[in-house]
C-alpha cells in the first residue's frame, strides 16, 4: 500500500544497509579521535582535567611515556617516517635545535599564544610552543649542614669536602644533568669547565643515569650518602607539599644561583598525524588556563601562562635570579662535543689537556 502524507516513509532493506554503513564510519570516527601524546616520565596532569576534557571534546588522550627528555625527543626522530604520536610533549630548550632541525614537527599558532610570556616564545616558526619553564639548580640537605659550612662560590664545589658530598646526573641520559653541564661551560668557559669537571672527578663526585636515582637513591634527605644533588628550585616546595603535614618548612633549599640553569619544555604537534585538527585542539587544552595552574603542583615547574596563579606552596619556590641562559643555537652547535667531552675527562679519566687537543681548529 502507498504511503500516506505523514506516514513514517517505510524501511528498506537497502535503507537498513545504508544506516549500518552510517553508523560504521561514525564508528570509525570516534575512534579515529584518539590523539596520542609522546612524553616523559615525569609527565602528570589531574586525571578530572583530562576527563573533563575527553568529555567535552569527544577526545580520547593517551599518554605514551619513554624516558627522558632526551629519549623522547631521539625516539620521535627515530619514528619520524611512521610517528608513533600526534604529538610531542617535554622536549626543552637544550634540544630545540634538534627538533627543529629534524624536521619532525608542524607549525601551529595556537589563539592561546596572546596569554603566553613573551621570553619563552624561542621559536618563531611556531612548531614548538612553551608549556612550562624552571630552572635546575643545586639543592641541598639542611639538617646534614646544620653545623658545617657550605660551598660559597662555585668553585668552592670542585674542593675536595664538597665533591664526595655531590651527586650529579649524566648529561648524556638526563635532561636535568645535560643543563647542569651547559651551566658550568657558562660559568668556567671552553678552557675551563673540564678542568672543573676533573677536579670533580678526582674529588668523588657521584655520576647517575638519571634524576630519581640521584634524588631518591643517593641524596641524603632519602637516606643516601650525598647532601648535595643537581635537582631543580621547586624540589623544596615539592617536598613540602608531599610530606602530609610533616613538614611546614622545606627540609632542602637551593644552593648557589650561579649555576641555576633556565629551562623551557615545548610541545609541538608530529609530522604524519592522521588527527590534525584534534591535535591541536589538545595543544591549545595545554595552554589553557585550568591546565596551566594544574602544572605547577603535578610536575613542579612555573605555568608558561602569564595568568596563571601559583599555588600557596610556590612560596617556597622562588625563581632563579640571573639564571643561565644560553642560546638554543649555540647549545645546538656545540650540545654535543659537549657532552663527548664530558663523557671522555669524567666517566674515562682523560685529561682536560688531552680532550681539548682533540677538538677541530
Amino acid at each position: 500500500m502507498p504511503a500516506r502524507e505523514g506516514d513514517p516513509l517505510p524501511v528498506t532493506r537497502r535503507g537498513s544497509m545504508r544506516l549500518l554503513v552510517w553508523l560504521f564510519l561514525v564508528g570509525l570516527g570516534a575512534l579515529a579521535q584518539e590523539v596520542t601524546v609522546l612524553t616523559h616520565e615525569s609527565f602528570s596532569l589531574d586525571k578530572g582535567l583530562i576527563q573533563a576534557f575527553e568529555r567535552q571534546t569527544g577526545i580520547r588522550l593517551r599518554f605514551l611515556k619513554a624516558g627522558d627528555a632526551g629519549e623522547v625527543l631521539n625516539r620521535a626522530i627515530l619514528t619520524k617516517g611512521a610517528p608513533i604520536a600526534d604529538l610531542l610533549y617535554g622536549f626543552d630548550n637544550t634540544f630545540l635545535s634538534r627538533a627543529l632541525e629534524a624536521d619532525i614537527l608542524l607549525p601551529y599558532r595556537s589563539p592561546e599564544i596572546r596569554n603566553l610570556r613573551g621570553t619563552l616564545l624561542l621559536d618563531p616558526s611556531f612548531r614548538a610552543l612553551p608549556v612550562d619553564y624552571g630552572y635546575v639548580s643545586l639543592n641541598y640537605h639542611k639538617a646534614y649542614f646544620q653545623n658545617r659550612p657550605l660551598p660559597k662560590t662555585p668553585e668552592d664545589l670542585a674542593r675536595p669536602e664538597f665533591t664526595r658530598l655531590l651527586v650529579v646526573q649524566n648529561p648524556a641520559t638526563s635532561s636535568p644533568g645535560l643543563a647542569f653541564l651547559m651551566a658550568t661551560v657558562a660559568r668556567f668557559g671552553e678552557e675551563g669547565y673540564l678542568d672543573f669537571w676533573a677536579r670533580l672527578r678526582d674529588g668523588g663526585v657521584r655520576v647517575t643515569k638519571g634524576w630519581s636515582e640521584a634524588y631518591y637513591t643517593h641524596f641524603s634527605l632519602y637516606r643516601g650518602d650525598r647532601p648535595i644533588v643537581v635537582s631543580y628550585t621547586t624540589s623544596p616546595a615539592a617536598e613540602v607539599y608531599y610530606s602530609e603535614g610533616r613538614y611546614r618548612e622545606p627540609p632542602t633549599e637551593n644552593l648557589l644561583p650561579e649555576l641555576s640553569f633556565f629551562q623551557v619544555e615545548f610541545i609541538g604537534i608530529l609530522k604524519g598525524t592522521k588527527n590534525l585538527e584534534a591535535a591541536r585542539k589538545v595543544v591549545d587544552w595545554f595552554l589553557s588556563k585550568p591546565v596551566q595552574e594544574n602544572i605547577p603542583t603535578e610536575m613542579w615547574v612555573y605555568p608558561a601562562r602569564r595568568d596563571a596563579q601559583l599555588p600557596e606552596v610556590f612560596r617556597f619556590a622562588p625563581e632563579a635570579v640571573r639564571p643561565v641562559r644560553l642560546d638554543p643555537r649555540v647549545m645546538a652547535q656545540n650540545r654535543e662535543r659537549w657532552i663527548e667531552e664530558w663523557t671522555r675527562v669524567v666517566l674515562q679519566g682523560q685529561s682536560p689537556e688531552s680532550v681539548r687537543r682533540l677538538r677541530r681548529p
